[in-house]
């Protein structure tokens, strides 16, 4: 008797591992599904602590594997997509009409953020009482995961607070125009980091870089070499991970880059507040934001 219930307990398993594969097959998992598991989910590896975004993904083979470096590709490209659909203003007007519209023209003050995971650049200007924002750039290129730069070859783009000065413009760089960011700065160096040639050039390539297309490298080149021309003693280039509000913070919370991240975003939130860049010191092997 104990033998015949055994068998029937078996058979019924059997079938409920058949009927969950069939269901399974039928209604296989949402890519909603999906995305929020991967922002729940804290990890300590940059690469797979990825935002997707809010669009639907492109279609993905379920059977297929993906690396990290893969996953964290499809993550940037979904979050740039995202970035164009709500900013589509600051994409698509041209720069002359940007100026324009802002009352202002090349030369005035102008202040760069760059974020890595939206793939973004964003210029913004001094038009008097506050800076206004101009225009925002696809970053055609870069390499490497979130997280800061540590020593030279590790092809990781530069995260931190960086001043770029006459002396750093390059009219004649293999990579059509480029300014180097300064790295490594004062933070980099109390820290050990090694590394050299860090920049934002032209030419859609990248190991480390912030990489362009010519034709939008051109415009921004414009508006560097304006302003320090125009008296500006230097350019201030803040390179964060991503947008540091309180929701991105949350889901990095577990990563091993967090309280760096905590002190970069002293820096974005008070730009975010006063609009207008902080006055940055190194102190005790932090970033320090002043007025």
């Amino acid at each position: 008797m104990l033998r015949a219930w055994l068998i029937l307990v078996d058979v019924l398993v059997h079938l409920l591992l058949l009927v969950s594969l069939l269901l399974f097959y039928l209604n296989p998992p949402s890519y909603t599904h999906l995305k929020q598991a991967m922002h729940t989910k804290k990890q300590e590896c940059p690469e797979k602590n990825l935002r997707l975004g809010s669009l639907p993904l492109p279609k993905l083979d379920l059977n297929a594997t993906m690396s990290f470096d893969e996953i964290r590709r499809l993550g940037q490209q979904c979050s740039a997509e995202e970035y164009r659909m709500k900013k589509d203003i600051f994409l698509k007007e041209t720069l002359e009409e940007r100026l324009k519209a802002l009352s202002t023209k090349k030369g005035a003050s102008i202040f760069i953020r760059i974020f890595k995971e939206e793939a973004i650049l964003e210029v913004w200007i001094d038009t008097g009482s506050e800076y206004e924002h101009l225009k925002d750039y696809i970053i055609c290129a870069s390499s490497g995961y979130l997280g800061p730069k540590l020593k030279e070859g590790d092809r990781q783009a530069p995260e931190g607070f960086y001043t770029v000065r006459k002396q750093q413009l390059n009219p004649n760089s293999k990579y059509h125009l480029s300014f180097n960011l300064g790295y490594p700065n004062a933070y980099d160096r109390v820290h050990k980091r090694t590394g050299s040639f860090l920049m934002v050039h032209g030419n859609c390539v990248s190991i480390g870089c912030y990489a362009m297309t010519d034709e939008k490298i051109e415009e921004i080149y414009a508006l560097v070499k304006a302003a320090l021309s125009k008296g500006q003693k230097y350019v201030n280039v803040h390179a964060y991970p991503f947008r540091m509000t309180a929701e991105n913070m949350d889901m990095y919370e577990g990563n091993k880059w967090y309280d760096f991240w905590v002190n970069l975003k002293e820096g974005y939130d008070y730009f975010e507040s006063e609009k207008r860049p902080p006055k940055i010191k190194v102190e005790n092997k932090r970033y320090e934001v002043y007025e």
